[in-house]
């Protein structure tokens, strides 16, 4: 394994993530439409790390034919999240009419990305990029609504946000605990993990039944 800091801490997410959007599809809840986009979020960041984690553990060399399939479909399927999110936001605080526009929108984004991560640029800042507008998108939409609403599944999941830009920031700057056996990469999966908790939880807390919320 070449990296196996890298990989270990991918295959956790995936592993987490597979979890967490079982556990939110099959209970039973308020809203099965926002249900499907933080499901379909969950499992595209699962997909995503999984991909990520066999490249850097067994398919580094950009010659490989694993890291030609797995690469694309890594930055694909974090293209997929950012759409999610996208989803997630406009189901939650706008009209039917206004969110389908917002979906439309996001499909937009990701037929224009996907084409540049496959031909042109597969650089991993390039899907930060691309995931930052509709991450930023979210968190001021579960703000705004909980100073409305006094939620606190939209304070965790804004939280679990927040969490992740600062470790997509440090991740750009390289900041890890060791640059052999825990580096830049591995510190910012276990707080990308960290934060993923968080949205879990205040996304189940929005969605489940409340003779339900005590189920993990």
């Amino acid at each position: 394994m070449t990296e196996p800091d890298v990989a270990l801490t991918d295959f956790a997410i995936a592993l987490e993530c597979v979890v967490f959007a079982v556990l939110l599809w099959r209970n039973r809840v308020r809203a099965t439409g926002l249900r499907f986009w933080f499901a379909l979020f969950f499992a595209s960041v699962s997909v995503a790390s999984l991909c990520g984690g066999l490249v850097h553990g067994f398919f580094l060399d950009e010659q490989s034919r694993g890291q030609a399939i797995l690469w694309p479909a890594t930055l694909l399927a974090i293209g997929v999240a950012a759409f999610s999110a996208w989803a997630i936001g406009a189901t939650l605080v706008f009209p039917p009419r206004v969110s389908r526009s917002v979906k439309v929108a996001a499909v937009g984004q990701l037929a224009i990305y996907s084409p540049v991560v496959l031909f042109h640029n597969q650089e991993f800042a390039v899907a930060l990029v691309n995931n930052l507008p509709a991450i930023v998108f979210l968190l001021i939409v579960l703000v705004l609504a909980y100073r409305r609403e006094k939620h606190q599944g939209l304070l965790l999941a804004a939280g679990g946000l927040a969490l992740t830009l600062i470790g997509g920031l440090g991740q750009q700057l390289g900041i890890g605990i060791h640059p052999k056996y825990f580096n830049h990469n591995a510190l910012y999966h276990v707080i990308q993990a960290v934060a993923l908790f968080l949205f879990f939880l205040g996304g189940r807390g929005l969605l489940v039944e409340p003779d339900e919320s005590a189920i993990l």
